[in-house]
């Protein structure tokens, strides 16, 4: 085994002592109006000393009890903090201060290609959490499942299964750049995980309110293309058209307007309504930002204010 080999190997085991089994308990209306309790699980992450875990809200929605079980196998009791179902996050937290945790990374520099660890607690067995390998496969991705659209997802050739949920993505260098999330029944030999810049500002939110506070815009629009802008003469192939404008948003009270192509946000280039949309969801309720539009060939910059979502 070569150096690099082990130092791969000791930083897996040091991440590992920070993922978690959690367990959980639903109450469920059967025939005849029994009440049953019907028992699920998931991992997740130490993402702090005083005892905050990260997790999928897929996870824990609608528990009646958690039940925390930690990698030498020692069983907590574990509350529910908050949770944000927009972004599938959830955060739990367990009476105990002193856990090891995990450092989180930046999500923002991750590369196709790059080399990745899943690491999971699904059972809470002797022996520790599970580990699969793999790599970026595809960054961005916008999936829709179960009622839910997560956007901006890191696709993974890293096997992720449900157990394996509210675990980490960590790199070569152990830190944690993604939660795995296993929402996507139809991904066979494929995975998606939430960056952990999206999953970071969930989960302060979550620990500073209980809860998490999405940002809107008020737009309505469709993304722009080469025959749509022939069409209309719009100067630019790429953007967002906005079709409405919602009565009382923070766009209306800026001034953007029907027939407005959205082309930037803050100076970043805006191609398409999912990148708009993941901006906006990467700042926070009453946060300032410069939205840049054609309006019949001319190009204006507006400051918008954003506002909490109704």
């Amino acid at each position: 085994m070569s150096y690099k080999d082990e130092e791969v190997l000791n930083v897996i085991e040091r991440v590992s002592k920070c993922v978690v089994n959690v367990s959980t308990v639903r109450l469920v209306h059967g025939l005849f109006y029994q009440i049953l309790p019907v028992k699920g699980m998931g991992s997740g992450t130490i993402i702090d000393g005083e005892g905050y875990i990260l997790t999928n809200n897929h996870v824990i929605e609608g528990a009646e009890q958690i039940t925390v079980t930690l990698w030498n196998g020692e069983v907590l009791d574990g509350r529910i903090v908050g949770a944000c179902s927009v972004h599938d996050m959830a955060v739990v937290k367990v009476d105990r201060k002193g856990l090891p945790y995990a450092e989180l990374g930046d999500s923002d520099k991750l590369r196709i290609g790059q080399r990745v660890y899943a690491i999971g607690n699904p059972f809470g067995l002797a022996g520790g959490p599970t580990v699969t390998s793999g790599v970026v496969s595809a960054l961005n991705r916008t999936i829709e499942s179960q009622n839910i659209l997560l956007e901006n997802l890191i696709q993974t050739d890293a096997a992720i299964n449900p157990g394996n949920s509210g675990g980490p993505l960590v790199d070569t260098s152990g830190y944690v750049v993604a939660i795995n999330t296993a929402i996507i029944p139809y991904a066979h030999g494929i995975g998606f995980a939430i960056p952990i810049n999206l999953a970071r500002t969930c989960a302060n939110e979550i620990m500073a309110i209980g809860f998490h506070t999405r940002p809107w815009l008020g737009i309505m629009g469709l993304n722009l293309s080469r025959g749509i802008s022939n069409y209309y003469g719009i100067p630019v192939d790429e953007g967002v058209l906005v079709t409405r404008v919602v009565d009382g948003s923070p766009a209306q009270e800026a001034g953007i307007e029907p027939g407005d192509v959205i082309v930037a946000i803050d100076d970043v280039p805006v191609a398409k309504i999912e990148k708009l949309l993941s901006e906006i969801y990467r700042r926070k309720a009453g946060e300032k930002v410069q939205i840049t539009i054609y309006r019949r060939g001319v190009r204006y910059t507006l400051t918008v204010l954003l506002a909490k979502s109704p």
